[in-house]
């Protein structure tokens, strides 16, 4: 895990005497302070569409915010603040051996009230974060989106793309698991249980997923249905996938939704996580097979999953590819040197900022051994960039062909094709969660 400790960061001078200017306080919140909790739960939730939380709400929450950093912008004589951010620095595993990893910045909960959009607030707040995870070190920083368009204005790149998919399980034929697998078996957990799993599995399984941080304990009690205002709470099941040493290597949330018209029900798939091909195998069969199910549907899943070749037929699985974690650059050296590349790599970048935490020609020399070296130049680039364009590449998500043909980098087709072999991975990078 990260050692640094966001909290520890002050606010940004910048942003501060910005939004000081317009007779906004932009400051840390206390959210030790009930009044100041509530005030940030209740912008959070109006920020989302959610219904106003409940005492219970507002205390689990503060859980989870207490070990972050919140930050609130208010304006004169209003308890609530108008806008809002919330942030930490976690690992973000990174191509390379198990376990290699970089700190992000993760930053979260950005809203801004509807009766004060168009007065900088939202600028102010993404670069105030960005000018401090700079400030206190961190490389890199990372979010997720409920809105596509606003990110890419402050250097931010959909990196890690994912599947949403759609089973029609009775068109599918069912999953047919090879006979090697028959040591893995499917046993239900009990809520507690499936609590302890989802966290536990999802630990070791991010590991070898480039592009996936850790969870909190706040989100697997929502994904069990155990969090205080979940209307689907006694909804919600769950199931592990064990090996033959008895080892938990995969876990499955989900609910099962009764259809009106007629006797059966669609399988929602909350969370799914597997660390072994035959655990994710299982767990896919058991609820593409399930008695009585017309769909099956998730989420977040990578989109190298397997499922359209675990079933008989194809056609019945949609897949929908989305953007879903977006990065953002802020050292260049320390970001690029601290993954491994597929293939050695001697080219001169010029990436170009706007907001100058990138900004600059780098040399990246990669070895045999996989390992970069990222060094200042001045000499001619082989590639030109901005910072969101090299964000988007970084953990191999997207395509340097794809990016050249779109006018996003400018490039040969030998220099692009270049960098796909090198910063290609065999796995595709996958976030499973959203913060």
């Amino acid at each position: 895990m990260a050692d640094l400790d966001a909290r520890d960061v002050p606010v940004d001078p910048t942003s501060q005497q910005r939004l000081s200017a317009s007779n906004l306080e932009y400051r840390i919140v206390d959210v030790s302070d009930p009044v100041h909790l509530r005030g940030f739960a209740r912008a959070d939730a109006r920020g989302f569409l959610d219904k106003e939380p409940d005492d219970e709400t507002i205390r689990v929450m503060g859980e989870m915010m207490s070990g972050r950093r919140n930050i609130g912008v208010y304006a004169p004589g209003i308890e609530i603040p108008v806008a809002t951010v919330d942030s930490w620095v976690t690992p973000m595993t990174v191509p390379g051996d198990a376990g290699a990893h970089v700190d992000m910045w993760a930053i979260s909960i950005v809203t801004v009230a509807a009766t004060h959009r168009r007065r900088g607030i939202a600028r102010n707040l993404l670069e105030g974060e960005l000018r401090a995870a700079a400030s206190a070190g961190v490389p890199i920083a990372g979010l997720t989106a409920t809105e596509a368009t606003i990110y890419g204005r402050y250097g931010f790149g959909p990196a890690i793309p994912v599947s949403r998919v759609r089973v029609d399980a009775r068109r599918a034929g069912g999953v047919t698991l090879p006979a090697a697998d028959g040591a893995t078996t499917v046993e239900y957990l009990e809520p507690d249980a499936l609590l302890a799993a989802l966290g536990e599995v999802h630990e070791r399984a991010r590991l070898d997923r480039p592009g996936d941080i850790p969870g909190w304990p706040l989100r697997w009690r929502r994904m069990a249905g155990l969090a205080p205002g979940d209307e689907r709470s006694r909804a919600v099941r769950g199931v592990r996938a064990v090996d033959a040493e008895g080892t938990t290597r995969g876990v499955l949330a989900y609910t099962l939704d009764e259809l009106p018209d007629e006797f059966g029900a669609d399988f929602g798939i909350r969370h799914l996580d597997a660390e072994t091909p035959e655990a994710l195998r299982a767990l896919w069969a058991f609820a593409v097979n399930h008695d009585l199910i017309r769909t099956v549907h998730a989420d977040l899943r990578p989109v190298d999953d397997p499922l359209p070749w675990l079933v008989a037929n194809q056609r019945a699985v949609q897949v929908t590819v989305h953007d879903h974690g977006w990065l953002r650059i802020l050292d260049v050296p320390a970001v690029l040197g601290a993954r491994t590349y597929r293939a050695p790599l001697d080219l001169v970048l010029r990436v170009s900022d706007p907001l100058g935490f990138a900004e600059g020609s780098w040399r990246l020399s990669v070895g045999p051994d996989g390992k970069g070296v990222v060094d200042a130049t001045t000499d001619a680039p082989d590639v030109e960039l901005g910072v969101d364009a090299l964000s988007s590449l970084y953990l191999g998500g997207v395509s340097a062909p794809t990016l050249r043909a779109a006018g996003r980098i400018s490039a040969s087709a030998e220099a692009s094709a270049t960098i796909q072999n090198a910063f290609g991975t065999a796995v595709e990078p996958a976030l499973t969660i959203w913060y």
